[in-house]
């Protein structure tokens, strides 16, 4: 005998219907996710999302009322991992220290940053360029700031350049004017004067020789390792 179902039993019926299809279907997902699960958690416990997202910042630090440096950058993310805050700058920036009379003193400029906020110590790379106040520059690929120390380094090849000469090498030690340095493993010199009547460079090369990897010192400045 078929059964038949009338009007308000065909609604019955079909609610008993969905809510099978229902728990059936979550069944069969939480079966195909079950393997899954761990590598879940994994991922969402691991991906560290900033707290804070800023664009186009910029912003003074002082230091006993007194402006220390400054700091723009197009884009900033701070991060809480385990403890360790920092603040990562993915789109470069630009960090000017002064004196105490607002003048100048070095300038760092990066592709890429980060600033560790419990060590005063910040970390540039990709294109890294800084500046003294006598305009000397600096170019190199990483470079570490570190402020309580008040000391720049680096372990990676430097190129420096002067008025009268540029200077290469591996490894690079500062104070944070950028006044004091060596290079650790000193590569070469080339001494270049300005011809100021038409603007043109000459380039003096050393002798093979007689060359020697130390450049002419200024003001008693540069300092190498041995």
């Amino acid at each position: 005998m078929k059964q038949q179902l009338s009007g308000s039993n065909i609604g019955k019926y079909i609610r008993k219907l969905g809510i099978a299809a229902l728990f059936t279907g979550a069944a069969i997902l939480f079966y195909g996710c079950e393997n899954n699960i761990e590598q879940i958690k994994a991922f969402y416990i691991t991906e560290n999302l900033p707290i804070l997202e800023a664009t186009n910042f910029e912003t003074l630090f002082t230091d006993s009322g007194k402006i220390s440096y400054s700091l723009k950058t197009p884009k900033l993310l701070r991060f809480e991992d385990e403890g360790r805050n920092y603040i990562e700058f993915p789109e470069g920036m630009q960090l000017v220290k002064f004196d105490n009379n607002k003048k100048i003193i070095s300038s760092i400029t990066a592709d890429y940053a980060k600033q560790f906020i419990a060590e005063d110590k910040w970390e540039a790379k990709n294109n890294v360029i800084a500046t003294n106040a006598q305009g000397d520059t600096l170019k190199t690929e990483h470079l570490i700031w570190e402020e309580k120390k008040e000391i720049i380094y680096t372990e990676d090849f430097v190129k420096i350049i002067r008025t009268d000469q540029i200077i290469t090498g591996i490894g690079f030690t500062s104070d944070q004017k950028l006044q004091n340095w060596k290079i650790k493993n000193p590569k070469g010199t080339i001494y270049v004067s300005v011809n100021k009547e038409n603007q043109q460079m000459d380039v003096t090369e050393p002798n093979p020789e007689n060359s020697s990897t130390e450049p002419k010192p200024a003001n008693g400045q540069l300092q190498f390792s041995n």
